[in-house]
């Protein structure tokens, strides 16, 4: 069940109670009156201060098993609070959301971008699924595909992170993934997993 922003803010107010042991944060916290207001189905996020882009001098593709260490792959860039990035055509870049979020057991999110960036060709490239039990703030995967670069800013209003209910089942759910925790964007790791292995090896029999 999605829920709408209503009942977003009760939940966020919830969290200030005592006997609340598996809360539903976001800091900054979003202003609760609005929220109360608007009846959207989902809550706005903010951009945030830091953007990582891929050193394409350094290599001639990006290997899906590659080990080098992240710092030798990309470029971390701060953008203060009233400065701007430029996004240019065809171009991509990783950014992180301002709030941190700690989702409960019995929740999860999506988030997709806003109409109004979407209309001038500015893409979260990937709907960013976030499991319940979530602590952190978001990955965003932005990408230029209109023909102008476009100017974006630190603080404004960037995605809208769409929650809806689980099933929680009986025990408590933590998100263990490698992004757990993240105050920065992060360009993570791709690992083959069992049958990816046992396949490769298979074809080289």
């Amino acid at each position: 069940m999605m829920l709408k922003s209503e009942r977003i803010a009760e939940l966020l107010e919830r969290a200030d109670k005592p006997d609340e042991t598996d809360p539903f944060v976001i800091a900054p916290r979003p202003d609760i009156q609005d929220l109360r207001d608007k009846g959207a189905a989902s809550i706005d996020l903010r951009l945030g201060t830091w953007f990582v882009t891929l050193r394409e001098a350094r290599m001639g593709h990006l290997a899906v098993d590659h080990k080098s260490v992240e710092s030798q792959l990309t470029r971390k860039q701060y953008v203060p609070f009233g400065k701007s990035y430029y996004l240019h055509p065809r171009s991509f870049v990783l950014s992180v959301t301002l709030e941190w979020i700690r989702l409960p057991g019995n929740l999860a999110a999506y988030v997709i971008g806003r109409s109004s960036w979407g209309r001038r060709g500015l893409i979260i490239a990937t709907a960013t699924g976030v499991h319940p039990g979530f602590k952190g703030c978001l990955t965003l995967e932005l990408s230029n595909v209109g023909e102008l670069p476009i100017e974006i800013k630190p603080g404004m209003r960037i995605c809208q992170l769409c929650i809806h209910t689980v099933d929680a089942g009986t025990t408590p759910h933590i998100d263990s993934s490698q992004f757990v925790g993240s105050r920065m964007p992060s360009l993570g790791s791709i690992d083959h997993d069992d049958l990816s292995k046992r396949l490769a090896k298979a074809n080289t029999l």
